[in-house]
């Protein structure tokens, strides 16, 4: 019999020792809850852009990568305690999360207490590569700073008038400080700022407010939504009939189920993250065909991030040659990978990947139960003063 224990002890061993040396990246999203949507998409496209930077073989450095995922809601209690739990307990190498800005803002002291990498994708709240940050925070999505000035620099010129609408959380808020900032350098002027709750559904108030900052200015003027999640402000905005007023709704991109409510805007202008038809390169052109092979739909707005996020994990990995957390951040610094999007580049200052977003224009489409967003032109990473807040 003993000869039995010992193989099996051997065997018990060597599995033991090939967990061990398995590549652990922790998801942390919010599955379950108001930004589901998001979090399913970045997952998809994770799963996607670990698979194409690796040509299939899922392996980086000569190690398994092992995806652990963790539904955190988008409630900030939960993913700090998910988060801690993949370090600690999973032994998770690198996490990438989450989808809720107030939920990374809550794992970014995670991540500095285990000094364990954390990529965040998809929240964009500027706290997050700003005030809130931390050397051992890096982040592929773009931040609300990027988001804003690719706005204003799409709508904002002399004699245009703008009113804000935005949800009354970082994500609003932060956002819409961002593209004021960027807004006055272009010689618009803006009139108004409206804030409501996110559970929002009913905007006849604030729009009337917008409608009444703006019904007796001169020249173009416009009402910019920034928005996330459910309540479709861009409806409820245009069914009070703002072209009475010589009024304009615009607002940035979106995932392709809001982008239905655009339908109902041809003509306006925005700029986006991302939009599946835009960018031209070979990872975009197989990430749009594999997605409408295996999903039957093209690749949405954070499948794309996800995607850029595995990308961004194995370019380190590779070039560090290690999971070493003082060598990755070494080899993290500057570091230039590809992504659906082109070139995104990890700024050294604060972590922030910089990266092109796209001027458009709605256009309707009426095989298609979304609105195309035409491109007028890349707004490049040299376009974009994205300013550093971290104070490093």
């Amino acid at each position: 019999m003993r000869p039995i224990s010992l193989v099996a002890a051997a065997t018990l061993a060597l599995t033991a020792a090939a967990q061990a040396d398995d590549l652990k990246i922790a998801l942390i999203y919010g599955k379950t809850g108001p930004l589901e949507a998001y979090a399913k998409q970045t997952e998809a496209g994770l799963r996607l852009g670990f698979e194409y930077a690796t040509k299939g073989t899922m392996t980086v450095d000569g190690r398994n990568i092992v995806i652990i995922t963790k539904d955190d809601q988008s409630k900030p209690d939960l993913s700090k305690a998910a988060l801690a739990e993949a370090y600690q307990d999973d032994g998770a190498d690198i996490a990438i999360g989450s989808t809720s800005s107030a939920a990374a803002l809550a794992d970014l002291p995670v991540a500095e207490e285990n000094k364990k990498i954390l990529i965040v994708e998809p929240a964009v709240a500027d706290q997050i590569t700003g005030e809130k940050w931390n050397r051992y925070i890096f982040r592929t999505g773009r931040n609300s700073s990027q988001d804003a000035i690719s706005n204003a620099v799409a709508i904002g010129k002399p004699g245009v008038t703008v009113a804000t609408l935005g949800q009354d959380y970082a994500f609003g808020r932060d956002g819409v400080a961002a593209f004021k900032a960027a807004l006055a350098k272009t010689g618009a002027t803006l009139a108004a700022e409206e804030y409501v709750p996110t559970t929002t559904t009913d905007f006849t108030a604030a729009g009337q407010r917008l409608f009444d900052a703006l019904k007796d200015k001169p020249g173009k003027k416009i009402i910019w939504v920034i928005w996330a999640g459910g309540g479709d402000p861009l409806t409820k905005l245009q069914d009070m009939d703002p072209k009475r007023y010589g009024i304009e709704i615009s607002t940035g991109g979106n995932i392709l189920p809001a982008l239905a409510a655009y339908k109902r805007l041809p003509g306006m202008e925005g700029a986006t993250y991302y939009y599946y038809e835009i960018p031209k390169n070979p990872v975009n052109d197989w990430l749009v065909a594999e997605h409408k092979k295996r999903f039957n739909a093209p690749p949405d707005f954070f499948t794309a991030g996800g995607f850029a996020a595995a990308m961004a994990t194995v370019a380190a990995v590779a070039k560090a040659n290690s999971t070493d957390t003082e060598k990755l951040i070494a080899a993290m610094e500057g570091l230039e990978f590809d992504t659906p999007k082109g070139k995104m580049l990890f700024r050294k200052e604060d972590h922030q990947a910089l990266q092109s977003m796209y001027h458009f224009r709605v256009k309707v489409d009426p095989d298609l139960a979304w609105a195309v967003n035409e491109p007028i032109r890349e707004i490049k990473i040299e376009d974009m003063d994205v300013p550093i807040r971290n104070k490093r």
